[in-house]
């Protein structure tokens, strides 16, 4: 049995090997010939697993270390019978440190003093945005919530959820957390696009910590309001232009805390052991995926200097490849 495995994936290697013969390659070097002959591929989301890349191959199985899956084709994966696996939430805590500590570095840039008073509008209300919101509820900040599915789900989710306009007019903030979809009742690919934007009443921080083209990167650079980027239109080149307008701008990496890493890792070894019914000892991760519960607005900005990284990224654009397969994973805020 063969196993291809993204070489940045951390906290692997050693663990597959009494079970596999694994080969570790850059995910560039993750092709149509090197997977021809695999069993599984253990993948992030820098590898598009489609037709183009598996087709001829004898893979039965991908695993995603990531929260999303959007970069895999599902439909063909089930029509070939191969099963796809991710790590939905592995991350959830770090993204929002990512974003606590970008709204704090605004709040300081224009002498706000405390959240009192500021409305944070959080649409997507998954793993990631439950913890958004509940952090802002700690923190003083006013939260309205924005999730169509849902709120038109099986009626199990006790939030109460506001439509999109209603955001735009009252909130001084939005953050993002969706998936990237273009199909179905609610798609995502440009949400906040140059529509969404000039609806705005006053909103003076967009932020984007989940996919790059769920904010139309050509509307932003025109909006008049702050930004706080994560995940980019064209990675890894991005605009250069609003690259220099972000207040906050980092190389995809808001999800890339240590423990983070370690969750994403252990799902997949979960998953490896479900699938082909193997025992691979999986690491116990001590902080909650759920997220810290005490939190102040200091504490996270203090745990973690979110503008050392963007000074890193404003100062050498060219490395955005390079900054984020090389990243120092952060611990999350406990």
């Amino acid at each position: 049995m063969k196993i291809v495995v993204d070489s940045h994936i951390p906290h692997i290697q050693g663990k597959i090997e009494p079970r596999a013969e694994v080969l570790y390659l850059e995910p560039g070097d993750i092709t149509r010939a090197a997977v021809k002959d695999a069993d599984a591929l253990i993948v992030r989301t820098r590898t598009r697993c489609d037709a183009a890349l598996l087709d001829g191959s004898r893979v039965r199985f991908i695993g995603s270390a990531t929260i999303g899956t959007d970069h895999i084709d599902l439909d063909y994966c089930a029509s070939q019978g191969i099963t796809v696996r991710n790590a939905p939430g592995c991350n959830a805590p770090a993204v929002a440190q990512w974003v606590y500590c970008a709204i704090h570095a605004w709040m300081r840039t224009h002498n706000i003093p405390s959240p009192a008073g500021l409305t944070l509008g959080v649409v997507g209300v998954g793993h990631i945005g439950s913890i958004v919101a509940r952090w802002g509820r700690v923190l003083g900040f006013n939260v309205l919530l924005n999730d169509p599915p849902r709120e038109n789900g099986d009626g199990s989710c006790d939030d109460i959820f506001e439509p999109l306009e209603t955001l735009q007019r009252r909130c001084d903030i939005i953050t993002f957390h969706t998936p990237i979809t273009r199909e179905g009742p609610w798609p995502t690919w440009h949400l906040c696009d140059k529509r969404f934007l000039d609806g705005l009443v006053q909103c003076r921080l967009i932020l984007d910590a989940a996919r790059g083209a769920i904010a139309d990167n050509a509307a932003l650079l025109q909006w008049h309001g702050d930004v706080a980027l994560d995940c980019w239109e064209n990675e890894p080149d991005i605009s250069r232009e609003l690259l220099e307008k972000c207040i906050v701008a980092t190389p995809h990496i808001a999800g890339y805390s240590a423990e983070g890493k370690q969750r994403g890792t252990a799902m997949m070894l979960e998953a490896l052991n479900d699938f082909y019914h193997w025992d691979i000892p999986v690491p116990t991760i001590a902080a909650p995926a759920t997220g810290a519960h005490d939190v102040t607005l200091e504490g996270i900005a203090a745990s973690y200097d979110i503008l050392a990284d963007t000074t890193a990224l404003k100062t050498t654009p060219t490395a955005f490849e390079s900054l984020r397969n090389h990243y120092l994973h952060r611990p999350e805020y406990q």
